[in-house]
């Protein structure tokens, strides 16, 4: 009789997967003694109940008990100790701890999959069959001459009505050429159809979708909440946008906008927007609006692609996550075009990668036009049609590529044509003037703007590094997008991070899928724009050249969730074990929460409000004296090293063409003005005072308290000569 192979040679022969001599362990289909064991208790628990009786844990042999997930849950609790290790508080902050704690959860984590304690549901299997290769010849046709021409009338660098047209038809005739018009497409059009035109609608809400709702209300609350006030103030960055914005209102349409090393078009394009629609003009206000309505419309695809990779509720946790936490809500409310970066990625992942198990030729088509547009976003998302290529590539190095393999280099043709046509206007701005368009991407990555810190390959690799931890241990020290020194998860949604990836991980020693493997390198190579600041390595890891990544960390976090939920329903089927799912979810996900809004609403509105300058409150000064006293024209802010950006004062105060500095030498041309006056000094600024002074001594002096600490400042009013206007 041969003997029975262990647990031992189980996992040995997993991780050895190149020797092609896989064990398998017993499935529920092989009739196992410990399968049969199962359905005899599950059959004799059904009787039993039937019977209005439920047989107690061991009360017979022939029934054992159902075994609770111990393993799983070891591993869960060590790694949420783990983590809680490595958070910020202690001095010094150790962590070692934290990685033997880590390690500690790694091994029973691998324990746990492997006795499908914790597992993973498997990856959709591929369909069957494959698209046509070839495209539409009068698409084609119409295609290069357009492109030709449209190219040739962007010269000047700004959008005017011919080549926006022109434009247009292009990417017409590019979806002519590329798209398969099928059953599908016209029955989803039908069906849309048969909907809108029907007389009533009979909508019928389940539980599961009343708790969807429940979750997007959480979400939505955790965007907006406080919007604004958190955070508190605009920096430099902030005016450099506003003026861009203020250009465009005016009529300049650029392509590209070369103010502050320059930046891409779509943000500007979609605050005018905002304020079309809300009127809420040039002001902090729209820029946060315009971002995290960004930052909302990335949850949808963050849902799919858990869903693609995971499951619907796997996807659905990940929305959760995501929609809470600190990262992807401190981007979006700084209200630069950091939210930029994820919103594209999530489709363009997305779309391909159904498009590769579905054989869909439309979903490479879908690709292009998310990566197309994402490419007129923020800068870092230069990096994507790498991992595009990284994607396409390691599915051709897999097996589930046999038959495939064409239509997949074809795929990857369509996104490049697609893409590249969208781009078409930013490429052509990039041709004239490829110094401004490269160069805030250059002086990070190379000595353009400094010598690097040292060699080339040693800071890559400490940067590399410090990008990996920063999810646990530090996310960088820019104060004003992040709270400096802590990870950039909190302890729940770390620890579900861990546990997600190393699943994947063995999920793809287990199987061999590309996906899984994809999904493990999309990670780091979504923050390559991060580790690639050589010059800077002080910039590294940053939540914003980063953001790109937590697309894929937060389809972990979901696909670790689901995974733990699984193990739970395979012990306790029925609705024991949904109401055990139901409670841990919401502990899990209310702990997250609580932990996020102390993040965002607490510790980073603080850290802000006490690093920037309270240019809100000047501005309103400003405001006050010009409406009920003088004039907006003889209102100044003098001028002092290191303190407040003046053009801010002077946004805040309702005119963003104002700059409210006036420096000394300026001072005694003042004097010839009869209308009222208001000067705002900085309090260590006392010779600018003393020479204030001299010149009106009729002035009243006071000085400004700050509700927050070292903010306060002098308010010198000059009242109007008699006679004056105002």
């Amino acid at each position: 009789m041969a003997e029975e192979p262990s647990v031992l040679d189980y996992v040995k022969s997993k991780l050895a997967f190149w020797k092609k001599e896989t064990l398998h362990l017993p499935s529920v289909d092989e009739g196992s003694e410990i399968t049969q064991a199962t359905e005899n208790l599950a059959e004799g628990n059904q009787a039993a109940g039937q019977a209005g009786a439920s047989p107690l844990p061991g009360q017979n042999s022939l029934h054992p008990p159902v075994r609770f997930i111990w393993t799983a849950l070891g591993a869960l609790v060590v790694a949420l100790i783990a983590q809680r290790t490595l958070e910020p508080g202690s001095d010094p902050r150790l962590w070692l701890p934290g990685m033997v704690l880590y390690t500690l959860s790694l091994a029973l984590l691998v324990v746990a999959s492997l006795s499908n304690e914790w597992p993973l549901v498997d990856l959709k299997p591929d369909a069957e069959g494959s698209f046509p290769l070839k495209v539409s010849l009068d698409g084609l046709v119409l295609l290069a001459p357009l492109t030709l021409v449209t190219y040739l009338t962007f010269a000047g660098g700004y959008f005017t009505p011919l080549n926006v047209i022109l434009w247009a038809f292009t990417i017409m005739a590019c979806l002519w050429a590329f798209w398969l018009p099928g059953p599908a497409t016209r029955s989803w059009l039908a069906r849309l159809w048969r909907t809108l035109s029907k007389p009533g609608w009979n909508i019928t809400i389940s539980r599961a979708a009343v708790g969807v709702i429940l979750l997007t209300a959480v979400v939505l609350f955790f965007r907006f909440y406080r919007i604004n006030q958190v955070p508190s103030e605009m920096i430099s960055d902030h005016a450099e946008k506003i003026l861009d914005l203020y250009d465009l209102l005016q009529g300049k349409t650029a392509v590209y906008f070369p103010r502050n090393t320059g930046r891409e078009f779509l943000a500007f394009y979609m605050a005018a927007a905002v304020i079309a629609l809300f009127h809420t003009g040039l002001t902090f206000l729209t820029l946060k609006l315009t971002m995290i309505i960004a930052g909302v419309l990335t949850l949808p695809y963050i849902y799919l692609l858990g869903k693609e990779v995971g499951s619907r509720r796997a996807g659905l946790m990940a929305f959760a996550f995501a929609g809470i936490a600190y990262w992807p809500n401190v981007i979006s409310r700084f209200a630069l075009r950091f939210a930029l970066y994820p919103l594209f990625v999530a489709p363009t992942l997305y779309y391909l990668i159904r498009g590769i198990r579905t054989r869909s030729r439309n979903d490479f088509v879908l690709s292009g036009i998310a990566l197309g547009i994402g490419l007129h976003g923020y800068t870092p998302i230069r990096v994507l049609p790498l991992v595009v290529v990284v994607a396409i590539a390691l599915y051709l190095l897999h097996r589930q590529s046999r038959g495939m393999r064409k239509e997949a280099l074809f795929g990857l043709l369509i996104i490049t044509v697609v893409s590249f046509i969208i781009f078409l206007p930013l490429f052509r701005y990039a041709v004239d003037n490829p110094a401004m368009f490269d160069y805030r991407a250059l002086t990070r990555l190379g000595s353009l703007e400094r010598p690097l810190p040292g060699p080339a390959i040693l800071i890559f690799l400490q940067n590399l590094w410090a990008a990996m931890t920063m999810f646990f241990w530090s996310n960088g020290n820019i104060w004003v997008h992040s709270i400096p020194y802590r990870p950039a998860l909190d302890v729940i949604s770390a620890a579900l991070f861990f546990i997600g990836l190393a699943l994947v991980i063995i999920r793809y020693i287990r199987k061999h899928n590309w996906t899984d493997l994809f999904l493990v390198v999309s990670i780091p190579m979504l923050m390559l724009p991060s580790i690639l600041s050589l010059a800077f390595p002080d910039e590294n890891p940053s939540l914003n050249r980063t953001a790109g990544a937590y697309v894929v960390v937060f389809v972990m976090i979901g696909m670790a969730l689901d995974g733990f939920f699984r193990g739970l329903e395979s012990r306790f089927p029925g609705r024991l074990g949904s109401r055990l799912v139901l409670l841990v979810g919401l502990v899990l996900f209310g702990g997250s929460a609580l932990l996020n809004y102390d993040l965002v609403f607490n510790q980073y509105a603080t850290e802000f409000t006490l690093g920037a300058w309270n240019t809100a409150e000047m501005g309103a000064v400003v405001k006050s004296f010009a409406e009920t006293y003088g004039s907006m024209d003889t209102a100044w802010v003098v001028a002092y090293p290191y303190w407040v950006d003046t053009r801010l004062v002077g946004i805040n105060a309702g005119d963003p063409t104002r700059d409210t500095a006036i420096w000394p030498d300026k001072f005694a041309s003042t004097v010839q003005d009869p209308r009222a006056k208001l000067f705002l000094i900085n309090p260590q600024d006392t010779a600018d005072l003393q020479t204030l002074r001299g010149l009106y001594p009729q002035a009243a002096v006071m000085e400004y308290k700050s509700p927050t600490p070292g903010k306060d400042f002098i308010e010198l009013l000059v009242p109007p000569q008699e006679g004056a206007l105002k």
